[in-house]
């Protein structure tokens, strides 16, 4: 006997809970699928966002602090993985208790597989095995870590991934991690902060080569400072463990050399999360990457079928699932009018201590775009504010076009940067000119009101 429901919203991220909410709010018999009880509300809240930046504030407080002896640092940071693992067991229990008191929502936890175009079953934690049928289906199921095809890869014992490590209550001595992207170098500066001697090993000739090289080169400096060391343009042969340390075999210039460390943590990405799915009896189409192919109101090729989130293969960040929510929340009772085509200026900040912030383009993107770039570029440490707080690394550079004086886009190096882009994004967003920046009148002290004086005449320069 099949259950029979208006949608079916498999995983229980941002995107997904948060549709379910409004359909249920709008009458309608919502069934929520989510494999894990420890996955309520998402990765974000259970395995990235949130417990990471738990463990960046408190690493960022260590540092402040001064501590030089490892085994108080230990102590640190067991309890900051404790504190880290109250707080998100608090937000899974908010989560799933504010849908499940929603008498229009039935949280079904197990895997959820398609049977057929309209039908999932679910086989739960308890054991059962039910049918749900539904008018409409939503996958919400995410990404989860990208495993390279390293020789001995495989040994937990001594590799982790961002899902693993957060869970060790013995704070490593020397960490290697694969991978300079986001989640990497995120890593790198929280253990190094609580005293790991980290190393990055990164196959690329340089960190996030999208960005431009004197903001990488700042990044690079940071972390340096911090006792973070990397080896670029590598190739990783085998990982083995050798008396409980694991020891990278690589090569670099025809030269093959190891390290030895505590653990090594992968970061090389991101994949679709449809393991289990059995997408093939719906018919639905995968991109050449994996993930879920959608058109641009994020419908699948099967008609009421959608995928919203990072399984949809769109930039895997939080707030682009909750996007995905109004986009489809609109197509279905809306004007129609919103497309992911339509979005741009996404903000996106790399949490280092002082955050990497960016929106728009860069210098180097806005010259292969054929822009006259201007850039206006200020020293953190000239910020009287920075200097209170004694936060004073990094710079702030805005991009402007020289022809029409509009600002193309910002990166910012600096503490609170992750707040002032978002002054940045409204200002490319509606085209305004730089002018209009630097003439507001804004609180002191402030970071924000560095802004006066970033853009002023002497600040501005072509590149």
């Amino acid at each position: 006997m099949k259950n029979k429901f208006d949608a079916i919203i498999i995983g229980f991220g941002k995107g997904g809970k948060t549709l379910a909410g409004d359909l249920a709010n709008r009458g309608q018999k919502v069934a929520l699928v989510e494999k894990s009880s420890k996955m309520y509300g998402g990765t974000c809240i259970n395995q990235a966002c949130i417990p990471t930046k738990i463990l960046e504030n408190e690493a960022s407080i260590i540092r402040r602090e001064n501590i030089n002896e490892f085994d108080k640092m230990q102590v640190k940071y067991e309890e900051s993985i404790n504190k880290k693992e109250t707080l998100i067991t608090k937000l899974r229990g908010a989560n799933y208790n504010k849908l499940n008191s929603n008498e229009n929502i039935t949280i079904f936890t197990g895997q959820g597989s398609f049977v057929n175009e309209r039908t999932i079953e679910v086989n739960t934690i308890d054991g059962e095995t039910l049918l749900l049928e539904g008018e409409k289906i939503f996958i919400n199921t995410g990404s989860k870590p990208f495993i390279p095809n390293i020789e001995g890869i495989e040994n937990s014992n001594i590799v982790h991934t961002n899902e693993t490590i957060m869970n060790l209550k013995e704070l490593p001595k020397k960490m290697t991690i694969i991978g300079a992207g986001f989640i990497g170098l995120e890593f790198a500066g929280i253990y190094s902060s609580f005293g790991s001697q980290v190393t990055v090993i990164n196959t690329h000739s340089t960190i996030l080569p999208k960005e431009d090289e004197e903001d990488t080169n700042e990044i690079i400096n940071i972390l340096q400072k911090r006792n973070v060391s990397f080896i670029n343009e590598v190739s990783i042969k085998e990982i083995k463990e050798e008396e409980k340390l694991a020891k990278l075999i690589y090569t670099k210039n025809g030269e093959e050399k190891e390290l030895l460390s505590d653990i090594v943590l992968v970061a090389t990405g991101r994949k679709a999360n449809t393991e289990g799915l059995k997408l093939e009896n719906a018919g639905i189409k995968l991109d050449t990457r994996g993930f879920i192919e959608v058109n641009d109101v994020l419908e699948t090729n099967i008609k009421n079928i959608w995928a919203l989130g990072d399984i949809n293969g769109g930039p895997q960040f939080t707030y682009i699932s909750l996007d995905d929510y109004r986009i489809i929340i609109n197509q279905l009772f809306g004007d129609k009018s919103r497309k992911t085509s339509d979005r741009k200026n996404v903000p996106s900040a790399l949490f280092i201590d002082p955050a990497f912030s960016r929106v728009g383009l860069n210098v180097k993107e806005a010259k292969e775009k054929g822009y006259n770039v201007l850039v206006a570029k200020m020293a953190t440490e000239a910020i009287p504010r920075a200097k209170q707080i004694g936060k004073t690394d990094g710079f702030i550079k805005i991009v402007i076009d020289k022809d029409s004086e509009k600002v193309l886009g910002a990166t910012m190096i600096a503490k609170e940067s992750s707040e002032m882009i978002h002054l940045i994004q409204l200002a490319v967003d509606l085209e305004v000119k730089y002018t209009y920046l630097r003439d507001r009148i804004y609180a002191h002290p402030t970071m924000t009101e560095a802004l006066n004086d970033i853009l002023s005449p002497a600040m501005i320069k072509e590149v």
